[in-house]
């Protein structure tokens, strides 16, 4: 189990603490362990009953919060993703909101936000595969959220790359594409240095396409037609 997992661990005994945390606690318990869980059987393969195993609570605690496995599964994908926004947001909050002025300023923008999305994955595999693998076979709905999260992705390079017209934007929904199909095959195959290993050839893409991403790569300070 994961530490953050074994942080929230309540101690044992009387212990005083608010109902509130207590029922934070076991929910954090709960979405780290449907990660994991998921990561090591697949989202068919596990069953409630791995979770609360693995959680550490008892099966009448997780009803009390979750109507279904499925429902879980979206609680705990909702945290991953937050996680990840935070962890771009940290990464990127010394940023001006004004768009970048250069092809320097942009590329070191982009490596910024590549760094924090990469490391994340690494860092947390049960979380990153949770979003990015075992959401497929959850139905159409958890896949409209995914789709989701890849736009909000687009919205970030769009606003580093400043990216103006129909064709710019198009531009960088296909690089979130490619990023979202190269980063899910990497982590179902459980590939961390290929993940990181990406960033360089993603960043030098960046920089040979120049204004087809936006102006902030169009070293003539206009937008690609």
């Amino acid at each position: 189990m994961t530490e953050s997992a074994l942080s929230a661990r309540l101690p044992r005994g009387r212990h005083g603490l608010p109902r509130e945390q207590v029922i934070a606690s076991q929910r954090e318990r709960i979405l780290v362990a449907t990660a994991e869980a998921m990561a090591e059987n697949g989202y068919i393969g596990t069953s409630v009953a791995a979770i609360l195993k693995r959680a550490g609570v008892s099966r009448e605690t997780f009803y009390e919060q979750f109507r279904s496995k499925e429902d879980c599964f979206e609680a705990a994908y909702q945290r991953a993703v937050q996680l990840l926004l935070d962890r771009i947001a940290e990464a990127t909050e010394q940023e001006e909101a004004a768009p970048a002025q250069g092809d320097g300023d942009a590329v070191a923008g982009m490596d910024r936000i590549l760094r924090a999305y990469l490391q994340y994955l690494v860092d947390d595999p049960a979380s990153a595969r949770l979003f990015l693998v075992e959401v497929f076979a959850v139905g159409s709905a958890a896949i409209a959220r995914r789709a989701q999260l890849q736009e909000r992705f687009v919205e970030l390079i769009a606003v580093v790359l400043d990216a103006r017209t129909e064709q710019q934007r198009f531009a960088c929904q296909a690089l979130a594409a490619a990023v979202g199909a190269m980063v899910t095959a990497r982590i179902a195959a459980g590939d961390s240095d290929g993940l990181l290993a990406l960033r360089e050839p993603l960043l030098d893409l960046l920089r040979r396409g120049g204004g087809l991403y936006g102006a902030a790569l169009d070293v003539r300070g206009e937008p690609s037609a």
